[in-house]
């Protein structure tokens, strides 16, 4: 199964895991981004356990790397 299409790009993240890995690759803690969302550190954990999961990798630094491979992600 493909991630995306090559013709019309679909994003494999929902916007609110896209906040939380941007957030993460700017160097914020899942501490951090739960006070920045307003939701708990579970639900912040929660998506990036689904994103990893997605992504079939095995950890967030993985999961950061194959997003910004990807284009899902970038770096400012």
């Amino acid at each position: 199964m493909a991630l995306y299409d090559n013709n019309q790009h679909r994003s494999i993240l929902t916007n609110r895991e896209r906040q939380i890995f941007q957030l993460l690759v700017e160097d914020n803690s899942t501490k951090e981004i739960s006070a920045l969302l307003s939701i708990s550190e579970k639900t912040v954990r929660n998506h990036i356990s689904n994103t990893i999961q997605k992504l079939g990798v095995s950890g967030r630094s993985q999961a950061i790397v194959e997003l910004l491979r990807l284009g899902e992600l970038s770096l400012n």
